[in-house]
């Protein structure tokens, strides 16, 4: 039995689930709503405040999809009940971005800025105060898709290595490298 699959998500208070006749899970909570196809071969009850996810059989393939639907469910059930939130800094002199509503405007040491549109179910912030990094900060109900933006932000500017300037994650460690050494005469 798979130890992640097993276990029941517990459903918070006004938290509501429908699984329709095709498997698709729908989940609405005060953040939301969010759609998940399941696979046939996995059923999913709601027993006791709890969704409880099963298999039908022990196949290899049957075997994987029950802890990752069961993960799917309890992010979409965090998602609608609490969100997600992912925050970023931009280390570099010059370094900086700005929100305009849905549009995110990053000026990283390029020629140009990079304007980057963000979907309707990820909300922007940006912070910027003297003495510290610029943040960019992320949230959302889905966590997929606030994972996959902040993903495509950070490809903009990797951390390098030698003096950690780019776009990382808040508290993300970088290891540096020690860079060339002098010549010995």
């Amino acid at each position: 039995m798979s130890r992640i699959g097993k276990l029941p998500i517990p459903l918070p208070d006004g938290v509501k689930v429908d699984i329709s006749k095709t498997n698709l899970v729908m989940v609405q909570g005060k953040l939301g709503k969010l759609f998940q196809q399941v696979d046939p071969k996995i059923t999913i009850k709601v027993e006791d405040n709890n969704l409880i996810v099963h298999r039908n059989s022990e196949a290899q393939d049957d075997r994987a999809k029950h802890g990752l639907y069961r993960s799917l469910l309890f992010n979409m059930v965090k998602g609608v009940s609490e969100g997600y939130t992912i925050v970023q800094e931009l280390i570099g002199v010059g370094y900086k971005a700005t929100a305009k509503g849905q549009q995110l405007e990053l000026s990283l040491g390029y020629s140009h800025n990079i304007l980057m549109e963000l979907p309707e179910e990820v909300k922007v912030e940006t912070t910027a105060e003297r003495g510290k990094n610029n943040t960019i900060i992320l949230k959302s109900n889905d966590k997929q898709l606030i994972g996959q933006v902040a993903a495509k932000i950070r490809s903009l500017r990797k951390p390098e290595p030698y003096k950690g300037k780019g776009i990382r994650f808040m508290g993300e460690e970088i290891k540096k490298k020690a860079g060339k050494s002098a010549s010995s005469q």
